[in-house]
């Protein structure tokens, strides 16, 4: 018997989608979605000039009764610096700089989502 879709994940999907769109409209060129590797994932890869952006993106239908972005915890950091330094193994380029964004998207029921970016939102060494 197949399993029901999972409302959390079309959420997570459709955030994902607004917060790619997001930065699009914003100048950045989207390098990667859903990239996994062994220690974490890291849900979009995106360069504007010389700065590529690992962003987490989270997404809630409400921003009660803590805002989304407010959910990045020092464990989940810590895969998200796992899975860039991945990345940056098979990636590298040192004429870029990196940083680590995290974009809250409160997605409701009915109406457009409300996204907030917070780029540079903490180090590779914190």
């Amino acid at each position: 018997m197949p399993r029901p879709p999972d409302p959390r994940a079309a959420l997570g999907r459709r955030g994902e989608r607004a917060a790619a769109w997001f930065l699009r409209l914003r100048g950045y060129r989207i390098l990667g979605r859903n990239l996994r590797f062994p220690h974490g994932e890291i849900d979009i890869v995106a360069r504007r000039g010389g700065i590529v952006a690992f962003v987490e993106v989270r997404t809630r239908a409400t921003a009660d009764p803590v805002p989304p972005e407010q959910t990045v915890t020092p464990p989940k950091q810590r895969h998200l610096r796992s899975a860039a330094r991945q990345y940056l193994a098979r990636n590298p380029d040192p004429a870029l700089s990196y940083r680590f964004d995290i974009i809250g998207v409160v997605c409701p029921a009915r109406g457009k989502a409300q996204i907030t970016h917070f780029p540079d939102a903490f180090r590779m060494d914190d």
